[in-house]
């Protein structure tokens, strides 16, 4: 509202009622309680399952299984190294800021267990590269890591180079609460060194 037809808005009390007064104060100077709702207004996701593949050559391979052929049951190998692959996915939980790596099971047989052990993912990473002795295929990872935030959330991550071609070669299991953010932060990285399939 302005006299003399310019484009300065002059308060209200010049011109107009209480109430008029009352929201030129509020739109010129917000409260602090709304400032802070705005401000500390974040969102939170629970019990997560995502499936996804690595956008990376595929293999169709037919089953050596009796079964599984009379069902009709082909089975995919994808082209990554597991080994590299299960860094880049201690490095993705570790810039979500996962400290805590629980557990660790490669091709069935358990490499890394101490999930009593605080902030020892950094540890984790480095001495990855002294596992490869133990593992002979390398065909299947599962790596289970915690997050103590607000509350205390559990990720198991499945990883499979071979599955059924329904399948998908990750399976993600976020048991717990977990600030959106850090969910996007964790997929971001492994879309960005390894890439993720967007299905068409």
């Amino acid at each position: 509202m302005s006299r003399y037809d310019s484009n300065f808005r002059e308060p209200p009390w010049v011109m107009g009622s209480p109430k008029e007064v009352m929201d030129w104060i509020e739109s010129s100077h917000p409260s602090k309680k709304k400032k802070d709702d705005h401000k500390f207004h974040k969102k939170y996701l629970t019990n997560l399952h995502i499936k996804f593949d690595f956008n990376v050559k595929r293999k169709e391979i037919e089953p050596k299984n009796f079964f599984l052929k009379i069902l009709g049951s082909k089975l995919v190998e994808e082209d990554f190294e597991l080994l590299p692959v299960t860094e880049l996915i201690l490095r993705g939980l570790a810039k979500a800021k996962f400290r805590n790596t629980a557990k660790i099971v490669v091709d069935g047989k358990v490499l890394y267990e101490h999930p009593e052990k605080k902030s020892d993912l950094r540890k984790t990473i480095e001495d990855i590269g002294e596992y490869s002795k133990n593992i002979t295929m390398g065909k299947q990872v599962e790596i289970s890591a915690i997050l103590a935030d607000i509350d205390q959330v559990t990720a198991v991550i499945k990883i499979k180079k071979m599955h059924k071609i329904k399948e998908h070669s990750v399976d993600i299991q976020i048991k717990g609460r977990i600030k959106e953010e850090i969910y996007h932060i964790f997929l971001n990285y492994l879309n960005e060194k390894i890439g993720i399939k967007k299905d068409s």
